[in-house]
């Protein structure tokens, strides 16, 4: 393994993951600490860029385009004071304070970096969560999560060539043959569902007249539990559920997927839901690399346990945010749940955290408030329950406020990365182009 890099006495903040908690500690902490040479600021990701992974089921729908959201590392790292350093973690030297880095390639095969270790004298370990198939057979072979930008994009492709499979193929259009499952009903696959039942018929109104939509094409949405969305009020479920069945969505509740093949899922009660695509968006944990990593303290789903300073329970040193991170707050008998709310309540905590630590002060305890939740299905509704909005009470919201809401939560975390002039001039170039461009991306 390379060297680690020498460094000049600076105290290092180094950062792995790039998701949304981690690139708004880096931005921060490097407009604060790097840009006067108070600290060395750090981050390390696998990935060359960043979107926000609530926009992930928009990516696989084909409603986003990647590449007008992207934040690009390398460049974000040079405006805003810290560096960037490409590469997979595999290890943890915690006598020597050094992160492990993997070997990066490019496409055909070749070496981009080399292994390396990165050097730190605080570490934040961001790396969010995977998709946790619960070792459900096949899904690894023939389902895709929505884990990351490029399982999005990959699922996007296969969806537009299915469709053109389809309408170029001497038969007719086989049963099954356009249908899409998606397993897992919590807000990633409740909105997927939604989206797709839109952008899939948008894709065969450019012209593939061969596929009837009404009778070829089929979304199916299957959640084990008594219910969709079953993190939120049930009243928010249940609206929810009406909107889909009213769009043609199949929802399947109380259903526990056994197994996943190339043709379609298996139910346990003995049914067989034909299927091109399948998406996995019924579960989450932690990456495995992190299971027991170093010796810090890890649960059965490899998050890393943390102290109510965010301080893993036996290193000070090194702290952990987002989904990666399990705590039990004082007075609570679950832990801070992984979600988006929460990590990005971590870092904005931190910003001010780390420097304390710097400085030698005492550290002051995390909170973690609930708003409530936003779910969008796209063109056609969102809403939302804000929690303690009036006077400690719940309040639902549908409609056009709720979608301002549910996009005012993506201008939030731009603006915490690009600030608000770029926020605004982003925004409106967005809107300039959207009318020159396809509604749903085609390739």
């Amino acid at each position: 393994m390379a060297s680690v890099e020498n460094e000049s006495g600076l105290h290092r903040v180094v950062v792995v993951g790039g998701g949304a908690a981690g690139l708004q500690l880096v931005t921060k902490l490097g407009d604060k600490l790097g840009r006067g040479k108070r600290a060395h600021i750090t981050l390390v990701d696998r990935a060359r860029t960043h979107i926000w992974k609530p926009l992930l089921h928009e990516v696989a729908a084909g409603s986003l385009d990647v590449g007008h959201h992207a934040v690009d590392y390398l460049h974000h790292a040079h405006m805003h004071g810290f560096r960037y350093r490409i590469g997979r973690m595999t290890g943890l030297d915690r006598e020597a304070r050094t992160v492990q880095l993997a070997a990066s390639h490019d496409a055909e095969g070749r070496e981009v970096t080399p292994e390396r270790a990165v050097p730190y004298d605080t570490l934040v370990m961001a790396v969010g969560s995977t998709t946790n198939d619960f070792g459900t057979t096949g899904v690894a072979e023939h389902a895709i999560a929505l884990d990351t930008q490029e399982q999005a994009v990959r699922f996007h492709q296969r969806l537009v060539n299915a469709s053109l499979r389809a309408h170029t193929q001497v038969g007719p259009v086989r049963p099954g043959q356009l249908h899409v499952t998606v397993i897992g009903a919590g807000a990633t696959g409740t909105e997927l569902a939604a989206e797709l039942h839109r952008t899939l018929r948008h894709v065969v109104s450019t012209g593939l007249d061969k596929i009837d939509p009404g009778k070829d094409i089929r979304i199916t949405l299957v959640e084990a539990a008594d219910r969709i969305l079953p993190a939120v009020p049930q009243r928010l479920s249940a609206e929810v559920m009406q909107l889909l069945n009213k769009i043609g969505v199949d929802v399947r509740v109380k259903a526990r997927v056994t197994e996943v093949r190339a043709d379609g899922v298996q139910l346990a009660d003995g049914t067989f839901i034909p299927s091109e695509l399948v998406v996995w968006a019924a579960g989450v944990k932690a990456p495995p690399f992190l299971q027991g990593i170093g010796g810090l303290e890890t649960t059965r789903t490899n998050q890393l346990v943390v102290t109510p300073t965010l301080q893993t329970t036996r290193d000070p040193d090194i702290f952990a945010i987002g989904d990666c991170a399990y705590l039990v707050e004082a007075g609570s008998d679950t832990p801070v749940p992984p979600r988006a709310q929460a990590a990005h309540q971590q870092a904005s905590h931190l910003i001010s955290q780390i420097p304390a630590k710097i400085a030698g002060k005492p550290l002051k305890p995390f909170r973690y408030k609930d708003f409530g939740s936003l779910v969008s299905l796209g063109e056609y509704s969102t809403v939302g329950s804000l929690m303690g909005f009036v006077r400690g009470k719940n309040m639902l919201i549908a409609g056009l406020f709720a979608r301002m809401m549910y996009r005012s939560l993506y201008k939030m975390h731009e603006r915490a990365l690009h600030g608000t002039a770029k926020t605004v001039l982003d925004t409106l170039a967005r809107a300039l182009t959207r009318r020159t461009e396809p509604r749903v991306k085609l390739h």
